[in-house]
């Protein structure tokens, strides 16, 4: 009876070998979560040349595992500095929760084709420096707001606002030799902010100079055709003074390959100037002939047409930054 049963018994055993030793690979190891929140209290100090801003907030983390020290290994990616004002650590109830309050000068890119109607998508991650997301990943938590509506942006109007996690990858390995590839995972939790800015006010700050040098401009056609000196004198006068008014607004946006709202306007009041002064040339032809009645009608109409034209042009591209 052994001998008939022993085969058997030493292939079961076989069999139960093979499949341990593909189980065994298949088993992952599962990942420790923690619930990150975040409410944001203000956000300032938006540059636009240097490409970055200001932001407070508190920050709270809840997890089990005590090795995630994020006082210490808290990373936010996009950061230039971080500066802790405040923490505290609860070990109570088998569990750690971290409460911080943060300041950060974030580093971000801006949207400024349709300035000063433009909408910001403003970013923040975190991560843990220490672990990576085969052992840590983030979970979000959603209860309550994340941003306090009176304080956080004032001059802007906030859109929407929305939290994410995920798995944030590497093509480097950060010097870990054990590693076949230079390849690294780490769990993040990150914060969408949409945001819009209150215009209207600082359009015509910025923009009421350039309107003012073209109606100078513009006034030449109601300047009696004998005066050709003054005519000229104020549209060259007009034309500098819209080139001043760019190059003063352009001091304070960012380097642009792409051509924007400011570049667009500024270029058609340009164009419409350099009109009049064409305009200007051709009445002082009319005049030398003694054409003094087709040079008055020749005003009148240029002065409707390009009065007409520019308004329209400027509605029409301002209509299509704010509706973008």
């Amino acid at each position: 009876m052994r001998r008939l049963l022993s085969p058997y018994f030493i292939a079961a055993v076989l069999l139960l070998t093979v499949i341990t030793s593909f189980a065994a690979p298949a088993q992952k190891q599962v990942p420790d979560t923690v619930k990150t929140g975040v409410y944001i209290t203000s956000i300032h100090d938006i540059n636009f040349k240097d490409k970055e801003y200001t932001v407070n907030l508190w920050l709270w983390l809840k997890y089990k595992n005590k090795k995630f020290d994020f006082v210490h290994n808290l990373e936010v990616p996009q950061a230039k500095s971080v500066t802790t004002s405040f923490s505290t650590v609860d070990s109570s109830d088998n569990r750690m929760f971290i409460m911080m309050k943060l300041q950060c000068v974030m580093k971000d890119s801006w949207v400024t084709e349709n300035f000063p109607f433009d909408h910001q998508r403003l970013r923040f991650s975190i991560e843990n420096s220490q672990f990576d997301s085969k052992s840590l990943v983030f979970v979000a938590d959603t209860s309550g707001k994340q941003f306090d509506p009176k304080f956080t942006l004032r001059g802007w109007n906030v859109d929407s606002i929305k939290q994410s996690t995920g798995i944030k990858a590497y093509e480097t390995a950060f010097g870990d030799e054990s590693l076949a590839k230079p390849h690294t995972e780490y769990g993040t939790y990150r914060l969408r902010m949409v945001i819009s800015r209150d215009a209207m006010g600082l359009f015509w700050k910025m923009f009421l100079g350039m309107y003012v040098a073209f109606l100078i401009a513009y006034m030449c056609f109601y300047i009696h055709t004998d005066s050709i000196d003054s005519r000229f004198g104020l549209s060259v006068g007009a034309l500098f003074a819209v080139v001043g008014n760019k190059y003063i607004i352009d001091a304070t946006l960012p380097e642009s390959t792409s051509f924007t709202l400011v570049d667009t306007l500024h270029g058609i009041t340009l164009l419409f100037i350099l009109m009049v002064i064409i305009s200007t040339a051709y009445s002082l032809r009319l005049v030398k002939e003694d054409k003094l009645k087709d040079a008055r009608r020749f005003d009148l109409l240029c002065a409707q047409v390009l009065l007409a034209s520019y308004f329209l042009l400027n509605f029409w591209f301002i209509y299509d930054a704010v509706r973008a």
